[in-house]
């Protein structure tokens, strides 16, 4: 009846250990599962991290480069729009320019024609009468020049102070003063000259009216004209006569005067033979001793040649 008993409790034994090994197997396997399935799930997640980064790391340089795209389109935008304005404001700065200057035409071709107008005017005045016309307009313009040598006459040709008349009034004078028709004294500075053809600029710091220049070469045997000076000291004296010949040959070998029957006196040089149209012709240079109606005036285009050289040079020097 004892051996029964034995083998049953051999076969629990034995059924127990089976059991506990089977268990074992069972809790090595999925131990074993367990590792393996967290290896790789490590695997795939470090795949899936690598990937991740990859993506971003590839996203983010393409927004870089879209960005920077972006950018620079911009850029070429912005310095195809800033050509655009420069263009623009030059070209309307070229346009108010020629504006302006088309407007400075406009007023002095206006100027032109209005002072041609006027000059007509006087023409048919004084053709219709005589000088009478023109001489309250014309003597403004004319000066008596006195220095510590002697004395003369003088033009104004420049509404800024400059008078033209011979060099030899004011050669070697160390005092040069101007008086004007209207009584007013100015002192005044030679401020060039050319002793060849007798003609010199003078200077006064004052606003005064002027003649204009005629054109000498248009002058006409028999035309009639008249001069302007202080003769023998008498201010502002009017004498009139006929131009004899022109293109005259002078003493210094020069083919630029004009003769004329108009008397010639001490204190007549360097004041202006003037035309029916107001306008310098001539300036009063000499006579021919012992000779009545042999008087000689400087052709005004020499004149006006050599008084604007003048005045061009004193202004460069001056910077005006």
């Amino acid at each position: 009846m004892a051996k029964p008993e034995l083998d049953i409790k051999k076969i629990l034994i034995i059924s127990a250990v089976a059991i506990l090994v089977v268990i074992s197997g069972i809790i090595f396997y999925n131990n074993y599962r367990i590792k393996a399935l967290n290896e790789e799930f490590s695997a795939k997640l470090l795949v899936m991290n690598k990937e991740i980064l990859g993506s971003i790391n590839s996203m983010q340089q393409d927004l870089d480069s879209e960005i920077s795209s972006l950018r620079n389109n911009l850029t070429l935008k912005i310095d195809v729009i800033d050509t655009g304005l420069a263009s623009f404001r030059k070209k309307n700065e070229q346009e108010i320019g020629a504006l302006n200057s088309l407007i400075d035409e406009i007023e002095k071709q206006s100027d032109i024609k209005l002072n041609e107008l006027k000059d007509e005017i006087s023409t048919i005045q004084v053709k219709s009468t005589d000088f009478s016309a023109i001489i309250d307009d014309v003597v403004q313009s004319v000066v008596s020049v006195g220095t510590n040598k002697g004395q003369g006459s003088g033009a104004i040709i420049d509404d800024r102070g400059f008078i033209v008349t011979n060099y030899h009034v004011v050669e070697d004078s160390s005092i040069i003063r101007v008086l004007t028709y209207e009584g007013k004294v100015y002192d005044a500075a030679l401020i060039g000259y050319n002793d060849l053809a007798d003609v010199a600029v003078l200077k006064v710091n004052a606003d005064l009216e002027s003649l204009r220049f005629g054109d000498s070469d248009d002058v006409r045997v028999g035309e009639r004209v008249i001069a302007l000076g202080n003769p023998a000291g008498l201010s502002f004296t009017v004498t009139e006569g006929i131009v004899s010949a022109v293109h005259r040959p002078g003493p210094n070998g020069l083919n630029i005067y004009l003769q004329t029957d108009v008397p010639i006196n001490p204190g007549n040089s360097g004041g202006p033979l003037v035309d029916a149209n107001s306008r310098i012709i001539g300036l009063n240079n000499f006579k021919i001793s012992g000779f009545e109606g042999l008087g000689f005036a400087i052709e005004s285009n020499a004149v006006e040649q050599i008084s604007d050289d003048i005045i061009e040079q004193y202004l460069q020097q001056t910077g005006q």
